[in-house]
């Protein structure tokens, strides 16, 4: 029995890469650390619409985090380095590395990314598309 996917459509013609991505991402991500996505709505003073990914990231130090972008990849990664002069009673707070992975539609772009308070900010823009109407030219046989 062969598998029917959701690209599998002969509509969507192209989109076999995208589902390669997706698969890879659902095996990826483990659920740790816990982050939220919202949407920051355009304002007054001209700032476009934007995505926020936040990630706590409680007990990691600036230089333990690392933010890329590969090719249409977001990823954050953290990796906390041992302190050999601390004599734990009790280890209640793993030094657990990670990485998560978000994949980013053509055009968006990383803004910056903030560390407060444990909690990792990572502001996305999403320019407006330009929309594009071309005109296929049908040439005649005879």
């Amino acid at each position: 029995m062969s598998r029917m996917t959701p690209f599998a459509s002969p509509l969507l013609l192209g989109f076999d890469a995208m589902e390669k991505t997706l698969e890879r991402l659902a095996k990826a991500n483990d659920g740790y650390p816990p982050y939220n996505i919202e949407r920051i709505h355009a304002d007054s003073s001209g700032e476009p619409e934007r995505l926020r990914i936040t990630l706590a990231v409680a007990g990691f130090s600036e230089d333990e985090l690392d933010v890329t972008v590969e090719e249409n990849q977001l990823l954050i990664r953290g990796r906390q380095t041992e302190q050999p002069e601390r004599d734990y009673l009790y280890r209640g707070i793993a030094a657990r590395q990670f990485q998560r992975v978000f994949v980013l539609a053509d055009g968006m772009q990383v803004s910056g990314a903030r560390l407060r308070n444990g909690l990792l900010s990572v502001d996305l823009t999403r320019p407006e598309p330009a929309r594009m109407v071309r005109k296929i030219n049908i040439s005649v046989s005879k």
